[in-house]
């Protein structure tokens, strides 16, 4: 569901977001192949009980919605600093993503509490694929739609400026394979569709308010919905 928002763009507010030096170009170099291609080895179910949601066909992770709402997660749960690449494709229409260091809500509101990059079918609503979500009970939730840039100041006040030539609905490949990379650094983050960016948002709150490290998660959220997963490699940086 699309969130109501009253948050003001800006074109005039200079905050400089990743810098040369920190978001140079990335090669290859150090990124590691997470899945194999074959089996699940590394990777669990959670919860544990919706395992059956989760199989290996055609060198793909196969996540099928008629059997749960589930995650599969990867085996090192603590990571920081990432750079993440993978393909995603939905035979149909459905709702996923991957959430970044994730971990278990203390509060109970959620089920865990993430920064998560939003992935889903053309028509899941109108900027809601490419975009950041913030599964953070205990403070603001921002959001963060395909194509902005956010900056979350140290009183937890967003700003919004627009990223020149970001993805749009036309770059997706409808039930096609779409690639993907994300990139968090220390209070940085973004993520690409297809080699254009999606969105990417900075914060400057207090450490005890961030998400520091923990799980790297991927999505089935909708009932009845597949997705599919392969070429995941990973690199991680902290």
């Amino acid at each position: 569901m699309m969130l109501k928002r009253t948050i003001q763009f800006t074109s005039f507010v200079l905050i400089p977001f990743f810098s040369i030096e920190t978001f140079a170009a990335d090669s290859d170099k150090d990124f590691v192949k997470i899945f194999d291609g074959k089996t699940l080895d590394g990777w669990e179910a959670m919860p544990a009980k919706t395992a059956s949601a989760w199989t290996v066909k055609d060198g793909m992770i196969v996540g099928n919605g008629s059997k749960a709402r589930s995650y599969i997660v990867y085996q090192n749960k603590e990571v920081a600093d990432l750079e993440l690449k993978f393909a995603y494709r939905f035979p149909g229409k459905g709702n996923s993503g991957v959430s970044i260091r994730a971990i278990v809500d203390p509060t109970g509101k959620r089920g865990f509490q993430s920064y998560h990059a939003d992935i889903g079918h053309l028509g899941i609503g109108p900027q809601v694929l490419g975009a950041w979500d913030f599964h953070t009970p205990g403070r603001r939730e921002h959001r963060c739609f395909r194509g902005e840039r956010l900056v979350i100041d140290e009183n937890d006040k967003p700003t919004l400026t627009k990223i020149k030539e970001a993805v749009t609905k036309d770059d997706i490949n409808k039930n096609g394979w779409n690639k993907v990379h994300v990139v968090a650094k220390g209070n940085a983050f973004k993520f690409s569709i297809n080699g254009k960016p999606a969105a990417e948002f900075t914060e400057h709150l207090p450490q005890k308010k961030r998400l520091k490290r923990g799980m790297i998660q991927f999505q089935l959220h909708d009932p009845g919905m597949i997705v599919h997963f392969k070429d995941i490699h990973l690199k991680v940086l902290k």
